[in-house]
This record gives C-alpha cells, sequence and structure tokens, in this order.
C-alpha cells in the first residue's frame, strides 16, 4: 500500500510538474482541515464530561455559579486526581519514547528535533488535560489543542515519508493550525509559529503556515455553534496625550509578565520535589481551585467568559482585584501540580484584568481626558503576551485580528513592544523558553545519571615510556605545566607515574641522571579510574587523590591507558546534574 502511494505521489508530481514548494502547500492545505477536525473533537470532549457531571454545557464559570459548594471542591479535585492518573500513562510511554530519540513536545519537534512525535504519550496527556480543563482546572485549553493538531502532522507526514526538513515544516502547519482553530486568528497562528517555534521568516516556511491556519479558520466556520472566544467591543479612538499612558500600561505588563511565568515555574519546581504520587499531586492543585471557587467561581476553567464580562460590562475595582488574585493563585496551582494544558490563555486574562484596572485608575484621575477600561483590557492583553512570549509582532496581530480595529493598532503596538522591551530587559525567559529549558536540563540529568568515566575521557598527552630519559621527560615536563608524567610499556600499558618532585630534586642536587630512565622514577601504586566507573565514583577517587587529573586504564587485568579525566570536567557534569548544590 506505502509502496502504491509513493508511486502515485511522484506519478503526481511529475504529471502536474509540481516542485518541492507546491507540493508543501498542497500538504498545509491537509493539515489545515486535519487541525480543525482535531480541535473540534476535543472541544466536544470537553462539552461530554461536561453534561457527565454537570448535566450541562458552556461556560465553566456559570457551571460552578449552579453548584453547590461541596460539589465546586469535589469537581476539580476528582477531574485533577483522574488527570494524574492518565498522566502517569503518558509518562510511561515518554519514557519508553524518550529512549528512541522522540521529542514528545511540538515545539521541540520542530526545533531541536526531526519533526516525529510520540503518538501514545501525546495522545495520554491530552487526555489527560481534556479532564483536567473539563473538571474546572485553571489553565488553557490550547496546549492540547495545537499538540493533537501538530501530532496529526506528525503522523500525516510520517506516513507518506516526509524528510526531516519537510516533517518539522509540516508539524509546524499544524501547530499554526491549532492556534488558529483555538482563537481565531489566522494571521497570529502562523506568526506564533514562525516567531516561537521556527525562530525566523523565511517564504519558504511562511507560506504553507499562512495557508494552514486560513484553510483552519475558515473550516472552523463552518461547524455550527462555532464563535471567537472573545467578542470586543468596538475599540475608541486614542489621541492626545493618552498615548502616553499605553506606554505606561506596556512597561506595567512586561515588568509583571515575566513574573507571572517566574511565579508559575517556581511552583510547579517545588511540588515537583514532593516525594508524593502524581494523582495526589494533580488532585491537590484541583482542590486548591475548588476551595477558591467557593468565593469566587471566576477561578474555574480558562477565563474566556471573564474577560468577556470585563470588556462588555462594567467591574468595581475590588471584584477586579479579587479575581485577578484568587486567579492568579488557581493558575499557579493548576500548573505547579503538573497539570497538561496551555498558559497561553491565562495570560491573556491576566493583562486583560491588570489592563483593566491600570484603566480604571487612570479613568478616576482624568474622567474626561482617557478612554473606558475596557480599552486598557484590550491593549493589557496583547501587551502582558508580548511581555510571557517576547513575541511582540505575535501579539499585536493576535489583537488586531480580534478587534478588526485599526485604532487599537497605535496603542498596541506601542505597549507591545515597550512591553517585549521591558520583559527583555529582566533577562527572564518566555513562557516557550522556560519549557524548553526545562526539559532540556530534565534530560540533561537523566543522561548525566548514566554517565560513566568514557563520557569524560580526553587523550593523554604526558605519556612517556619506560626507556625515556630525564632529558625527555623534563622537555616533557617544560611543554605541559603538570605534576606527573603517565609511564606505559611498548604494548601501551599504564605503569605508573612519575612526579615532577623527583625529577626536580635530582636535578637541584646535581645527581648524576645520564643513566635513569622512567621506569626508575615510577610510583607505583597510582590512582587510577576505569570507564565503567560512575560519576560518584570518580569524584571519590578525586577527593582522595586531589590532583587535577587521573589516568584511566582500560580494566585492572588490561591495564591499557585510554586517556585521562580532568577534575574540571567531572565537576561540571556533578554540577549540571545537581543544579541546587
Amino acid at each position: 500500500m506505502l509502496s502504491f502511494l509513493l508511486k502515485l505521489r511522484t506519478r503526481a508530481r511529475e504529471f502536474f510538474r509540481l516542485s518541492d514548494a507546491h507540493t508543501m502547500l498542497i500538504w498545509s492545505v491537509i493539515v489545515g482541515l486535519a487541525g480543525a477536525f482535531v480541535t473540534v473533537l476535543f472541544r466536544q470532549g470537553i462539552a461530554l464530561l461536561e453534561h457527565l457531571y454537570a448535566g450541562t454545557s458552556g461556560s465553566l464559570v456559570e457551571i460552578a455559579e449552579h453548584l453547590p459548594w461541596y460539589m465546586r471542591i469535589a469537581v476539580p479535585t476528582a477531574g485533577g486526581i483522574i488527570a494524574g492518573c492518565l498522566l502517569i500513562f503518558a509518562k510511561r510511554k515518554t519514557s519508553a519514547e524518550t529512549a528512541r530519540t522522540i521529542h514528545s513536545d511540538y515545539v521541540e519537534a520542530v526545533a531541536i528535533g526531526d519533526g516525529v512525535m510520540p503518538v501514545g504519550a501525546s495522545l495520554w496527556r491530552s487526555a489527560s488535560s481534556l479532564f483536567t480543563i473539563a473538571s474546572g482546572g485553571s489553565i488553557g485549553r490550547e496546549g492540547p489543542m495545537v499538540q493533537l493538531a501538530a501530532l496529526a502532522a506528525s503522523l500525516l507526514g510520517r506516513w507518506i515519508h516526509f524528510d526531516p526538513q519537510r516533517l518539522r515544516l509540516l508539524v509546524a502547519c499544524g501547530a499554526a493550525a491549532g492556534i488558529t482553530s483555538a482563537y481565531n486568528a489566522p494571521i497570529a497562528g502562523a506568526f506564533f509559529v514562525t516567531e516561537i517555534v521556527i525562530g525566523s521568516i523565511a517564504m519558504e516556511s511562511f507560506g504553507p503556515l499562512v495557508v494552514s491556519s486560513v484553510v483552519a479558520n475558515i473550516t472552523m466556520r463552518e461547524f455550527a455553534g462555532y464563535k471567537p472566544p472573545y467578542q470586543m467591543p468596538e475599540f475608541p479612538t486614542i489621541t492626545g496625550i493618552e498615548v502616553v499612558l499605553f506606554v505606561v500600561l506596556g512597561l506595567l505588563c512586561g515588568a509583571l509578565a515575566p513574573q507571572f511565568l517566574s511565579l508559575l515555574d517556581a511552583t510547579k519546581s517545588r511540588v515537583t520535589r514532593l516525594q508524593i504520587p502524581l494523582p495526589v499531586k494533580l488532585g491537590l492543585g484541583g482542590l486548591v481551585v475548588g476551595m477558591l471557587s467557593v468565593w469566587t467561581p471566576e477561578v474555574w476553567g480558562n477565563g474566556y467568559s471573564v474577560v468577556n464580562s470585563i470588556l462588555h460590562s462594567p467591574w468595581t475595582w475590588t471584584a477586579l482585584a479579587t479575581v485577578l488574585v484568587f486567579k492568579l493563585i488557581a493558575t499557579a496551582a493548576t500548573v505547579g501540580s503538573g497539570a497538561v494544558g496551555g498558559i497561553f490563555t491565562p495570560t491573556l486574562f491576566m493583562g486583560a484584568v491588570a489592563g483593566c484596572l491600570f484603566g480604571q485608575a487612570v479613568h478616576g484621575l482624568l474622567p474626561d481626558g482617557t478612554s473606558a477600561p475596557y480599552a486598557y483590557a484590550i491593549v493589557g492583553m496583547g501587551a502582558f503576551l508580548a511581555g510571557a512570549t517576547q513575541a511582540p509582532l505575535m501579539a499585536i496581530l493576535m489583537i488586531f485580528e480580534m478587534t478588526l480595529s485599526y485604532q487599537v493598532v497605535l496603542p498596541l503596538m506601542l505597549s507591545c513592544v515597550v512591553a517585549y522591551f521591558v520583559a527583555r530587559a529582566t533577562g527572564k525567559a518566555s513562557m516557550y523558553e522556560i519549557t524548553l529549558h526545562r526539559n532540556r536540563e530534565e534530560e540533561e540529568r537523566v543522561r548525566l545519571r548514566s554517565t560513566q568515566m568514557r563520557a569524560l575521557i580526553r587523550p593523554a598527552d604526558t605519556v612517556v615510556h619506560a626507556d625515556a630519559t630525564v632529558p625527555d621527560m623534563t622537555r616533557v615536563f617544560l611543554e605541559y605545566p603538570v605534576k606527573y608524567l603517565y609511564v606505559t610499556d611498548a604494548s601501551g600499558h599504564f605503569l605508573g607515574a612519575v612526579a615532577l618532585a623527583d625529577i626536580t630534586s635530582d636535578l637541584l642536587q646535581k645527581r648524576d641522571t645520564s643513566q635513569k630512565r622512567a621506569a626508575d622514577y615510577v610510583q607505583m601504586p597510582f590512582d587510577v579510574l576505569t570507564p565503567d566507573m560512575s560519576l560518584a565514583t570518580g569524584l571519590q577517587h578525586f577527593m582522595a587523590f586531589r590532583g587535577e587529573r587521573l589516568p584511566v586504564i582500560e580494566s585492572a587485568l588490561q591495564p591499557t591507558l585510554a586517556g585521562v579525566v580532568y577534575k574540571t570536567s567531572l565537576l561540571d557534569a556533578y554540577q549540571r546534574l545537581n543544579p541546587d548544590r
């Protein structure tokens, strides 16, 4: 069957005279369709679970408001426990597939991988995310949507035997389709992948990304009941000195966004250290959300309905401050527990509430010279997103596509660019750099746990034969600033070491060394390493020896000199294995 498809593809390309670029555009259309369909399936899964425990679906905040207080606590807690159980299966699949160097995250599959994504791990993680989101977890649904769309693209590319370069581009197209399906922003979806995942703009890659995003957006609009997540009001015209206020808003969002990410990252790091089962961790995260929802049901879900309410109805500053603090704690608890999902939507939520609070403050001071607070909420969404992702162009385009208003462009551009530079000045990584960096560090630690001395061996340049004369050894000592030379016989077997102090003593005492050879100065026994020693064992040898390097022999029975290990190399590896020490 596969050979038939390959022949059919080749003949079609020859008949229609399609280049690789044309072929890629055709496949990006198919990926756009697939991305939209898997997104719809995930949405239907959420709606089904909501019907099971609440008898209705829709806004999670409205569902929480109609549930008794004990159910508000029980549902997120139970959802977290179930999600944790599913995540255990995902981790087992990830461990098996990681051994084959398959990257589980679409960002890694495109940026540092070959485009191959694990099927089992991705599906189990998406199922886990489904329960977290449907039960009210304070996390975004866009994460699993994009992951599933990228997985569909990866499977399609592997099925038609794409080479790694084109497979990576196809997975990127799937990610763009997923973002577009989640936010109704095709241009921003393409730029999201271009700025954050690929990291550069080239027409060879940007063209297919745009096609995939547009096709996904058109497809989503054909489904009954589909509507954009945010219903934006008409943006007012910004003139005069008010433009400066949006610059100040950019400064504020640029300073707060990295702190928001740091809070999430610190919470997750601390929870990870807890020696409790994974379902218990996610259950505790759900419990925190449930307890907060007894007083503030707005903490349930990703915040779509709350943001829409802020944009279309007046809120008191006390209500805004309360929901901001409670939502921040709920998001930190959900993400910190290890739940699978996106933080893209919670970031937009934080920007909207912070912007509205800022708008209320300036509107109270200058009621006649400033716009309504919702205008600052809209721009705050973009500025906070720009500071968190450090992708200002994507943030500008996303808010512009949501509002479809040219009036928003000027204040939005100012706020987003200012927020970007302020966030960069803090030295903090973006939300995706943090994730990628953490995953790389964990993979490095896993590799280092099994690292042996053979991985650290370097050539032994200071080696002399047993019959080397004193002048020969002196030349080596002068060439290399070392304290010991290693002595081998004709077969390369390690015989011991010659100390610089012994040679120097004879020369200073003007003893006759004309007949002396290296074998006469050999110190045995001399501490040695073997290639199969672990990092911990090697460190113990260095602590006893207190030197800068040690020789490595193949084994005690076969003492062939393999090279040397430097203390700095070993300590560097040990530090990366234990970064907190």
